[in-house]
């Protein structure tokens, strides 16, 4: 959205200096802290939900809107706001006043923590829009279209490392983090010598071992379903139980990004495009996918195989998907780092076993860093949309 489409909407609100905030009147008022992996997500029963909702937005007349962003965490301290740190809500918040010419106050569904990216982390926030010629005037509120783009304007004039993906009005007892029903993480492991790449710095765990992908497979099996998982739980998780559903725990392997064919790889696309049956044949298995990490590989004097000159060597890329209601602070990490050794042989099944029943974090190996963490999905049963013009 250009600056001269915005100058009437922001023309229309009052425009105040980004001064300490006030204390919201729909903050729910001494919630317990609980943690979860990369933020505290965890649902902590149905009395605290309820209680919850009726203490939100007693005001009428303002508009409830739920976004889903995403955002690069290198450059985050962190989701949730901390004083003299650059988070997630802290910039969400500055552009939202920007935007509306007062303060808010946005609340995430996920606290995830520095260092953590989000494909798509769920936020909510209250707007009261006010006119500006007539402060006392409360005019109709904006379509989500309008707020996505304004509120997009001003976090690209930022740093540009987060953005609004999609907005939708929700009813005013709506909370983005006790209404959410489950969460997804992917975590990202780039494997092999090679140093890694500029475009994949702090996107990715860098492991220079070669990792076994049908061990880390089966490893998933044994921590799948619902479990005491102290053992994947940080010392300073502040959940009241650590009895935890892993719904799903999954690892495969995929093309690295950023991903640019290499010259076979044009001309098996060419040769598929000239005739597609030489590559679909009905006895192919188009589940088994090939990666190549050797593209580039010439043969030498010698006879023996060199890297071509200009060409980096491909690394392995594995992702972990876990997928859960609610999460252990760290669980996520801590069930990479066991995934991660036991893919470089140096856990086995009955490790895997032991450490799970051990109930105790000492007996896990180091988790796995924040940068090859991604917040994915966040699930909601949500009301239907009202149509809009």
């Amino acid at each position: 959205m250009s600056n001269d489409q915005l100058q009437p909407l922001i023309s229309e609100t009052n425009k105040h200096s980004l001064d300490q905030r006030p204390e919201s009147p729909q903050r729910p008022s001494k919630l317990p802290k609980v943690n979860d992996d990369g933020g505290n997500d965890v649902v902590e029963g149905e009395e605290q939900k309820e209680s919850v909702t009726r203490t939100m937005n007693p005001n009428p007349r303002l508009q409830r809107y739920l976004l889903a962003i995403e955002y690069i965490g290198t450059r985050f301290a962190g989701a949730q706001q901390q004083p003299n740190c650059r988070t997630v809500v802290g910039v969400l918040q500055e552009a939202f006043q920007k935007f509306i010419g007062q303060p808010v106050s946005v609340f995430c569904s996920s606290r995830t923590d520095a260092g953590v990216h989000a494909l798509s982390n769920v936020c909510h926030v209250d707007v009261e829009r006010i006119s500006k010629r007539k402060p006392g005037d409360v005019l109709p509120p904006h379509e989500p279209l309008v707020v996505k783009r304004a509120v997009n304007h001003f976090l690209q004039k930022n740093a540009g490392d987060i953005m609004v993906i999609d907005v939708r009005c929700v009813p005013d007892d709506f909370h983005a983090r006790y209404k959410a029903q489950e969460r997804t993480y992917f975590y990202r492991l780039l494997s092999g010598p090679e140093p890694v790449s500029s475009f994949e710095r702090d996107r990715a765990w860098h492991v220079p071992e070669n990792l076994d992908l049908l061990a880390m497979q089966k490893a998933c099996n044994i921590l799948i379903g619902r479990h005491d998982f102290s053992s994947f739980r940080a010392a300073a998780c502040q959940a009241n139980s650590p009895i935890r559903t892993l719904d799903e725990l999954n690892v495969i392997e995929v093309v690295s990004t950023p991903f640019f064919p290499s010259i076979s790889e044009r001309l098996k696309s060419s040769s598929v495009m000239e005739d597609p049956t030489v590559y679909l044949g009905s006895d192919t298995n188009h589940s088994q996918i090939s990666f190549n990490t050797n593209e580039g590989k010439l043969e030498g004097s010698n006879g023996e195989a060199c890297q071509e000159f200009g060409l980096r060597r491909r690394h392995r890329c594995f992702v972990v998907t876990a997928r859960a209601r609610s999460f252990l602070y760290h669980q996520v990490r801590l069930l990479v780092g066991v995934l991660k050794s036991v893919g470089a042989g140096d856990l086995t099944d009955p490790d895997v076993k032991r450490i799970l029943e051990a109930k105790s974090i000492a007996a896990a190996p180091p988790m796995a860093p924040a940068c090859g963490l991604y917040l994915g999905h966040v699930k909601y049963d949500l009301p239907p949309e009202n149509n809009q013009s």
